[in-house]
Parts: structure tokens; sequence; C-alpha cells
């Protein structure tokens, strides 16, 4: 085989072995980021977090708020709900960094694999 045919086929490779990597990265990250409480799910978005925020600036201590699957909870304890989102939100993001700043250093399609 042609040596330049050889270099653009390893490439390829090497650019759909890192393009599947960084979605599977992608999909843990969204698991990560839900949250559980008292038998309901939350994705944690920044909206979820910017809206609880301003919810607690203005005062309120209790919000009722509509999970992923459509039902209405009242969160009783906002400030307690907030800080447990943040959690949530933070270690989901830290964790994406890290893996993904793994791969991004990676040059070949073996070590990608081996991560």
């Amino acid at each position: 085989m042609d040596e330049k045919l050889e270099k653009a086929l390893a490439f390829s490779n090497y650019m759909i072995t890192l393009h599947n990597q960084s979605k599977i990265f992608q999909e843990q990250y969204a698991q990560n980021s839900i949250y559980y409480t008292n038998g309901n799910q939350f994705t944690v978005t920044k909206e979820l977090i910017s809206f609880c925020d301003t919810m607690i600036r203005n005062d309120h201590i209790a919000l009722i708020l509509v999970d992923d699957n459509n039902i209405p909870v009242n969160v009783e304890d906002l400030k307690s709900f907030f800080k447990d989102i943040l959690n949530v939100y933070f270690r989901a993001t830290n964790r994406y960094l890290t893996e993904y700043s793994q791969i991004r250093k990676q040059r070949t399609v073996e070590n990608l694999v081996n991560l």
C-alpha cells in the first residue's frame, strides 16, 4: 500500500476512535448529571441551577419543580436542593474535563482505546 494512503488510513482511524471516545465521555457526563431525590429525577443543567439560585435570591424557601418525567415536585428545602445539584454539576463536569483531557493527549489509536 502506498505510504500516503497508509498515513491517511491511520489518521482516519485515529479520528474515528477519538470521536467515539468523546461520545462515550459525553454520554457518561449526561448520566453523571442526573440528580435523584425522593423518587424523582432531575437532569442538572445550568438553567436549573440558575433558576434555583434566582428563587433563593428572591427569598423563596420552597419551590415546585417539574422533574424529568414531567411530575410536579414540591422542593421543601430549596437551599439544600440547590447545594445538592451544585455538587452533582461540579462532580460531573470535573470528571468530564479530566477524562476529555486524557484523550486529547493521546496521539495513537492504541493509546485512545487503552484509557
